[in-house]
């Protein structure tokens, strides 16, 4: 996959680990990337999904078709009484 923008970036050390300066122009909006190596020793990274929040659920649910009808009958059990005043 070939990219219309190339810059150089500084390489250095960060504890045992190696690190890449990002270019601005190249700034991530995620606190993780997911990092791979291609055989010819490119390497690629991709933001990471986070986790979707409440809305993002939602509109995804949404979207989604209807359920096919074949969801098991459920027991309609009668209310248990439950006593108010016992503290217990």
């Amino acid at each position: 996959m070939a990219t219309s923008v190339e810059r150089e970036a500084s390489v250095f050390r960060n504890g045992r680990s190696q690190a890449v300066r990002i270019p601005k122009e190249f700034e991530f909006e995620t606190e993780k990337v997911l990092i791979s190596r291609d055989e010819d020793g490119t390497v690629h990274l991709r933001p990471k999904a986070g986790k979707p929040n409440l809305i993002e659920v939602l509109d995804w649910l949404a979207r989604q078709p209807p359920l096919d009808g074949c969801m098991p009958e459920i027991d309609d059990l009668p209310a248990e009484p439950v006593d108010l005043d016992d503290p217990a």
